[in-house]
């Protein structure tokens, strides 16, 4: 079994990655950090490291250097944000066996990583064999998109789908978060069965251990027929428990004691019915903070939390707006019987202005409204709501970053209005950490 030493400071992609990797059968130990990769090589040997370029203390060609002088055997592979040539090239020159960017394939990945390894008849790991599912064509309706986020989100639904473990997904109200979870289950092993969505902020407190869990005919006052629960009916699917923060508290220990011991009891009834699902849930919520002011279990939270991912705000991706517009213009065509064939430059225009903070769902209403009121092939600024054009944009045209000639001024602007937090800086510039990272760099800002 191949030994792979993965060093990535992005820890949800790295432990994506890790996942994937020991699934392919390799032996896989992980570094968030250049030091904490030097650390390792120095106490073991690894047949392969893939390493990111951008690490927050050093590069990752430190680590190539340190591998071709003292583990010249190890094989070495960069990943990165750049696709730069120049980068790929010097790489291959100071001894990498390869180079690829991000977003990764990871079956492209895994081609590489065995490529690597071939020169040792025993290193290369066969793939175990899975059972797959006959549907595997994915949810018709999930819209992709091509920005860098939705790129990154892509990749964490690809790697984390084939597994069984539960994810949570956050994001703001309107993001689509429903339709990333119908996607992580439609490229899944559970894709040929049931996908039960629950709105658990629309569940009455009274009947919520009876819409969970079912009952049967004559256990409380209205139960005049046995009914199947949300459990049940999801049992060899996916159950996708939305707005997850609002369930009440004694509603969280039922679901915990049903996640832990895969049983559940109908209300009335003394027969357990044991089932097999995998738990997608997803909120708006910080539950983190919920957890320390003791309205969330914490053992809840981490049983549903075994792998996180965040649902970027539509206005993060600005690359992917009119391609969600064009996919919510066909829809509303359909739905309206109209036959809006597109968008006028000037609505365009207004659309990659506006902040969307309703995201997915505002843009669909604002769409829907536009085609119907529209009596002309384009979709002209008349028709559009009047709050999309009085919204003052001004600050963030002026952190459009890579538009302004002022780069250096603007960054260090964030960082002071960020109080040094990076994280926080970036968000302001609406750029990647490692953007930002590359960027403190180029123009030698200490913090």
């Amino acid at each position: 079994m191949p030994k792979v030493l993965l060093v990535e400071d992005d820890i949800a992609f790295c432990k994506m990655l890790e996942t994937f990797l020991i699934k392919k059968n390799f032996q896989v130990e992980v570094a968030h950090s250049a030091k904490k990769a030097f650390s390792k090589i120095s106490n073991k040997e690894f047949d392969l490291v893939l390493t990111d370029v951008r690490l927050p203390d050093q590069d990752g060609h430190i680590i190539l250097e340190e591998l071709k002088q003292n583990h010249p055997h190890t094989k070495v592979i960069l990943m990165t944000s750049y696709a730069e040539v120049n980068l790929a090239v010097d790489a291959i020159k100071n001894g990498a066996f390869d180079y690829i960017s991000k977003p990764v394939n990871p079956e492209k990945m895994l081609q590489t990583m065995q490529l690597a390894l071939s020169d040792g008849e025993e290193k290369t790991p066969t793939p175990k064999k899975e059972k797959t599912s006959e549907n595997k064509k994915g949810n018709s309706s999930y819209v992709s998109g091509i920005s860098d986020a939705s790129q990154k989100l892509n990749d964490y639904i690809k790697l984390v789908a084939p597994t069984n473990m539960s994810v949570l997904i956050i994001g703001e109200s309107g993001t689509g978060k429903e339709y990333v979870a119908k996607n992580i289950h439609d490229q899944s092993k559970r894709a040929g069965k049931a996908f039960v969505a629950v709105d658990c902020g629309a569940i009455p407190k009274e009947i919520a251990s009876s819409e969970f869990f079912g009952h049967i005919k004559g256990s409380f006052t209205g139960a005049v027929n046995d009914k199947t629960g949300h459990f049940e009916a999801a049992n060899g699917g996916t159950l996708f428990l939305d707005e997850i923060g609002n369930l009440s508290y004694e509603l969280q220990v039922q679901l915990l004691r049903a996640l832990q011991e895969r049983k559940i009891k109908p209300v009335g009834s003394n027969t357990e019915i044991e089932v097999d699902i995998r738990v997608i849930a997803a909120t708006n919520e910080d539950l983190k903070k919920a957890v320390e002011n003791g309205e969330f279990r914490e053992d809840l939270y981490h049983r549903l939390n075994e792998f996180s991912i965040q649902v970027p705000p539509l206005r993060n991706r600005k690359a992917d707006l009119m391609i969600f517009a064009d996919y919510f213009l066909e829809k509303a065509n359909k739905e309206l019987e109209k036959n809006s064939v597109g968008f006028s430059d000037e609505t365009s225009e207004i659309f990659s202005q506006y902040s969307w903070p309703g995201n997915l769902r505002e843009m669909q209403n604002v769409i829907k409204r536009a085609v119907l009121l529209s009596e002309e092939k384009l979709i002209q600024k008349k028709v559009l709501p009047a709050h999309l054009l009085e919204e003052n944009l001004e600050e963030e045209k002026n952190y459009s970053l890579f538009k302004n000639k002022n780069e250096e001024e603007l960054i260090r602007d964030a960082i002071e209005k960020a109080g040094g937090n990076k994280s926080k800086a970036a968000r302001i510039l609406a750029i990647d950490r490692k953007t930002l990272y590359n960027k403190l760099k180029q123009y030698n800002i200490k913090l």
